[in-house]
This record gives structure tokens, sequence and C-alpha cells, in this order.
């Protein structure tokens, strides 16, 4: 049986994903997990395993560009402008959101494959809140106040684009390559890092998976009677596209992002089983159910608002030079740490001071 463009990139999405999702249960790599480590213990190993997984992600994926493999102008991120204020606003929703659930979109679908059913919920709430932010009822505010008419009509500025232009040269590679040298250089300055191969092997693993991703669907898509979209792993859509398809299978298509939703429950699965930490989990009471409720609804809606999420925005993005990608990155972890500072602290008043007290340790 021959399968479809739409099956092949599903598969694709499927593999990459359960790399992520291998990486997220047994290498620990979690968004949430490295900024709750910084803010509150100073620990900044997994935020280098973040950073060595975009230094990663970015060298490979320039590589691949300036190679002719992928037209990064095809991508949502830098094939039209993303209006700034969604980017920042959407930014800090979703960052208060993930500090609400304790996890990200990512996350909660690596929480599903360790047996969490309050993950099932975000799922589910983040998925529809999605839907809804694109063309529901919340999606006709953020049309009118954060994407004024024609403020996405043209493609939106990369980081090489803006180096060539004031340089007066074109600089291939060059800046894109660079970045990741600093990235990986201070990833890789920890000691202790240096000693905690899972988190190594995880951070490589990701940002390979999310090259794979462009690499993947720029060959596979190139279908000239099903031509798909060039896109890398993000999870805020593509879960409330899951949903969907679950609802209406028979009338739908499945997607390279359908795929990878429910590549990472797997990979997650196979990570748990692997440990020996898969376990059924709850909500304690009605306040945990609450907060994750709440929190979810704020990731699914910030994340369209920044068109992204830590991995969309934080690794995708980032691997293709998007100048809005550093911008929803700060807006997340300024709106996580504001999370961490109502949920941990009871006040907001040290979110700042202990932003600059984790600055000021050093990591061994």
């Amino acid at each position: 049986m021959e399968l479809s463009t739409g099956a092949l990139l599903a598969l694709a999405g499927f593999g990459g994903g359960a790399v992520l999702g291998v990486a997220a249960r047994v290498g620990r790599f979690c968004a949430m997990g490295a900024l709750e480590d910084w803010f509150l213990g100073g620990d900044t190993r997994r935020l280098r395993a973040w950073a060595l997984a975009i230094a990663v992600a970015m060298a490979a994926t320039q590589v691949l560009a300036h190679a002719g493999l992928i037209d990064l102008s095809r991508s949502v991120y830098l094939g039209h402008a993303i209006p700034w204020s969604g980017a920042v606003v959407g930014g800090l929703m979703f960052g208060l959101g993930m500090a609400l659930v304790g996890t990200c979109g990512f996350g909660t679908l690596a929480r599903i494959g360790g047996g969490d059913l309050r993950a099932v919920v975000t799922f589910l709430v983040m998925g529809v809140s999605a839907y809804m932010a694109m063309g529901g009822i919340t999606g006709l505010l953020r049309r009118v106040v954060f994407e004024p008419r024609g403020a996405t009509a043209q493609p939106a500025p990369s980081l090489d684009a803006l180096v060539d232009k004031v340089a007066g040269l074109d600089t291939g590679a060059l800046p894109g390559l660079a970045v990741a040298v600093v990235l990986g250089g201070w990833a890789l300055g920890g000691g202790s890092f240096r000693q905690a191969p899972r988190l190594i092997w995880s951070g490589v693993a990701v940002g390979l998976a999310i090259a794979a991703g462009w690499l993947v669907t720029a060959r596979l898509g190139a279908d000239p009677f099903a031509p798909q979209k060039l896109e890398s792993f993000t999870f805020v859509r593509p879960l409330g596209d899951a949903i969907v398809y679950l609802m209406t299978f028979s009338g739908a298509a499945i997607t390279f992002g359908i795929g990878s939703v429910f590549g990472v429950i797997a990979g997650a699965f196979a990570g748990a089983r692997l440990k020996r930490e898969f376990r059924w989990e709850a909500c304690d009471d009605v306040r945990e159910l609450r907060r994750h409720l709440i929190g979810a609804f704020l990731m699914g809606t910030g994340g369209i608002l920044a068109y992204g999420c830590t991995v969309g925005q934080g690794l995708s993005a980032a691997s293709a030079l998007s100048l809005t990608a550093p911008v929803t990155i700060m807006a997340i972890a300024l709106g996580s740490r504001i999370g961490i500072a109502w949920l941990v602290e009871g006040d907001l008043r040290g979110v700042f001071a202990r932003v600059r007290l984790a600055f000021g340790r050093q990591d061994p």
C-alpha cells in the first residue's frame, strides 16, 4: 500500500516526537524544570541543556538552509511578520500558564506518557483554547487587537538577513553559526553540566530532531500534487489538530504535527517504562484542577498569540533565526517567573530580586 504524503510526514513527525519524548523522560529535558532550577536554586544545568539544543538545532538548520536543502522563508516564522505585541503578551501568558500547570505543551505530552491524568485535562483544554484563539471567540479578539489589517502582509526579517543588510554582503550561514557557537560554548562551560551526560545527549538529540523536522517537511512536503507546509516541531496548534483528528478520523487529514503529538507520548511512555517511573496520577484537590484548567487555557491562547511555545519559538523559530524568537523566549521566562512567585512565595515582590540572585550565582 502506497502511503500519502501526509501519512509519510506524520510517520516522520512520530519518529522525531518519540526522540523528544525519550529526551523528556530519560534526559529530563524540560523548559519549566530548567527555569525552576535556575530561579529557585541557581542550578543552570538543565538551562544549559536547552541552550545546547538551540545551538545544535541552529547550526544544523542554517547549514541545511544555506546548502539549498530547505527554504526557511516558507516557514510560519519568516513567511510573514509576527506582531511584536503578540510575541510579548502571548509569551507572558504562556509562561504564566506554564508555571500554573508545571510544564509546557511538550511537557504535558511527556507527562501523559508517564501516566499523569492531570496532563490529559491540560492537553484537552490547551488544544481547544488554541483552536478558539485561531478561529473562535478569542480569535476575534486576537485579530482586532494583535493583528491589525496589513500587519502580517510582509515577510518577517531574520537575523542573517539583517546582518547581510547592515554589512552589505552575503554572510551565508556565519551569523547563525556564530550564535550557535556562543550558546554551545556557554552550555558546555559549566563543569557540573559536562558531568551530566544525560543532559548533554538530550540537548544534542533534541537539537538534531528540530533540524530533521525542517529537512523532512521540506523534502517530503515538496509533493507537486499535495504540497505540504514547511515546519518543524511545535506543541500548541498540533494539540488541537490531534483532538480534531481523533474526533473526525474518517474525514480528516493526518499531518506532521499530529504525528509528533502521538510520537512524544509514545517516546515518553517508553522512557517511563525504561526507568520504571510509569504510574497513574491525578489531581489532589479542586484547587489543583482549577490551576491546571486556567494554566492550560493561558498556554493555548498565549501560544497562538506568540506563534509558538517553548519548542515552537524556543527551538524551531530560534533555529530559523527568527527575530521574534528571543523576544518570545524572554517573555515566557518572565511569565513563568511571575507564576512561580505567585505560587511559591505568595506575592510578586521578589520576582526581579530572585532573577538577579540567579544571575549572580556561579555554576561550578
